[in-house]
């Protein structure tokens, strides 16, 4: 585990800390959650990049599939 220093204007760490208390948890697993969620949106979208890379060029053979599961 890696440790990380954050330097947050005091009025902001208040407010994180009110939010922490108010959810029953630390400022430090606020903050790890906080960066799960955003990971987990980082790879989301990345993975989002790589398959819309691998579709250019293909929409006509994509709109004929979708046409034909719709049977057109």
């Amino acid at each position: 585990m890696s440790a990380l220093t954050l330097r947050l204007p005091d009025d902001k760490h208040e407010r994180l800390r009110a939010l922490a208390q108010s959810r029953g948890t630390s400022v430090n697993r606020l903050l790890d959650e906080m960066t799960t969620l955003l990971l987990a949106e980082y790879d989301a979208e990345t993975r989002f990049r790589l398959r819309a890379g691998r579709g250019v060029g293909k929409s006509e053979c994509g709109l004929a599939l979708l046409d034909k599961a719709a049977g057109k």
